[in-house]
């Protein structure tokens, strides 16, 4: 046999095969009953809620940093981590030699000062009963006066300098500015610290850890559903399976940009009566942003199926977010067992079931998700498989 005529013999004999493979695969997806060719989801009412979600941190809501005015050596303290503090208890004293010294000094100046001031006080008045007798004249009194009123200048600059140096050899003791719970000490005995153009930090202090808040970050795609007021949900690490709950306060309105992201910060405010939450903790933040109630709900899988003969349209959902207003469809099993389409619209969805705003579908439809029929595996596997060559 040739060539020629082997080709001539094989081409028909493949059209044939090609063709009695349809024709059998379209006879056993027909044969085979409808509840075992698709399988089906229910359309149900109930509720469904869309949350956005980012990842914050933990902190008191009053949180003070302590530091210090003047410079010197750590000479002891007196509250440690976790110790709880009053307003104005002593938590750290520095080195006093220096600033005492200086106090010291001062007030031998203001001594100095005040006898100087009591020696001019007495020329003036000599000098004024002199000038009344007439012994001397109105220049010795005016500048018997001037030499008074210099001293008096004189001892309250004195005055003036004693009281600087007695405050800084106060700030030499480092008190609280509130009560609450000490949360980090910075410095250590022996440690000394320079008071110059940025206080150092000695002590953090939590006013109350009965209330803190949360810090977070949200895109700005998810912030237009956030608003004061929407409670949170969020959980934590180290209590695996619990929910607390929070209220966002703060939508604050100055933005973060990151690699071209933006971001902006939400704080979420949250009751802590036990304490069991502790500062910088991880919090992963949830918020309901939409809610719908009473109402048509279609699981996402419905609005992602598409019969193997459907023409595909870029109108309908083809994830599980669904945007508002989107336009889809979904496929009910029809009369003669075949998908027949339903045009719909869909609102807010949780990534699982999507809320029905417009189409004809009532409570407990039954809407198909998958087609097993060989039929459509032929289908499917045709579009991946090879294209058959003709010789």
């Amino acid at each position: 046999m040739s060539v020629f005529t082997s080709k001539k013999f094989i081409i028909p004999t493949v059209i044939v095969a090609v063709l009695g493979a349809i024709a059998w695969s379209e006879w056993k997806g027909r044969s085979i009953p409808p509840e075992q060719r698709y399988t089906f989801v229910t359309v149900n009412q109930g509720t469904v809620k869309q949350t956005v979600s980012a990842n914050g941190t933990l902190n008191p809501v009053t949180l003070v940093s302590v530091g210090t005015q003047v410079s010197g050596t750590v000479k002891r303290y007196a509250a440690d981590f976790n110790d709880k503090v009053r307003e104005g208890q002593v938590l750290l004293e520095l080195d006093d030699a220096t600033y005492r010294a200086q106090a010291e000094s001062s007030q031998a100046n203001v001594a100095n000062a005040k006898s100087a001031l009591d020696l001019a006080s007495a020329n003036a008045k000599r000098m004024r009963s002199l000038f009344d007798q007439g012994y001397v004249s109105r220049q010795d009194l005016d500048t018997a006066t001037q030499a008074f009123r210099s001293a008096q200048a004189q001892l309250s600059a004195a005055a003036a300098n004693h009281r600087r140096d007695l405050t800084n050899l106060g700030y030499t003791v480092i008190r609280s500015p509130v009560s609450g719970v000490v949360v980090a000490r910075e410095v250590d005995v022996g440690q000394t610290v320079a008071a110059s153009f940025q206080t150092p930090e000695l002590y953090k202090i939590a006013k109350d850890l009965s209330k803190m808040q949360i810090n977070t970050s949200f895109a700005e795609a998810d912030i237009g559903g956030i608003a004061s007021g929407m409670k949170a949900t969020f959980t934590v690490d180290a209590y695996p399976g619990k929910h607390f709950v929070g209220t966002v306060s703060q939508v604050r309105l100055q933005a973060t940009t990151t690699s071209n992201v933006v971001t902006y910060n939400v704080v979420v405010n949250v009751d802590n009566p036990d304490q069991k939450l502790l500062p910088g903790m991880t919090a992963y933040v949830n918020i309901v942003s939409k809610e719908a109630r009473n109402v048509l709900l279609v699981p996402n899988s419905a609005l992602r199926f598409k019969p193997a003969n459907a023409t595909l349209k870029k109108s309908g959902p083809k994830s599980a977010n669904a945007k508002e207003g989107q336009p889809g469809t979904v496929y009910l099993l029809g009369k003669d067992g075949e998908p027949q389409p339903v045009p719909v619209r869909v609102n807010i969805t949780d990534g699982k079931v999507t809320e029905l705003v417009e189409g004809n579908l009532k409570d407990g439809d039954r809407l198909i998700t998958e087609d097993n029929s060989p039929k459509s595996a032929s289908a499917d596997a045709g579009k991946s498989g090879m294209r058959l060559r003709m010789f």
